[in-house]
């Protein structure tokens, strides 16, 4: 599955952030004022977290999408 295909759950929180995250990547995690804020802020999150996995030699998790 291509790496560029994750799923992320978005809400608000109590003080009225989007906050967004990728459940296949532990504590990959992001926020903004809107929810289009929020969906590029986790986009560069998560290819940071899979850049930094593969610098690492690291295994990529896969998106579980029966969640």
């Amino acid at each position: 599955m291509s790496q560029n295909l994750r799923q992320v759950i978005m809400y608000r929180d109590e003080d009225g952030y989007w906050i967004v995250e990728c459940p296949s990547l532990k504590g990959c995690i992001s926020q903004g004022n809107t929810k289009e804020e929020a969906l590029l802020n986790i986009k560069e999150a998560i290819s940071g977290y899979v850049t930094v996995l593969k610098e690492d030699g690291l295994l990529v998790p896969e998106n579980n999408f029966d969640r």
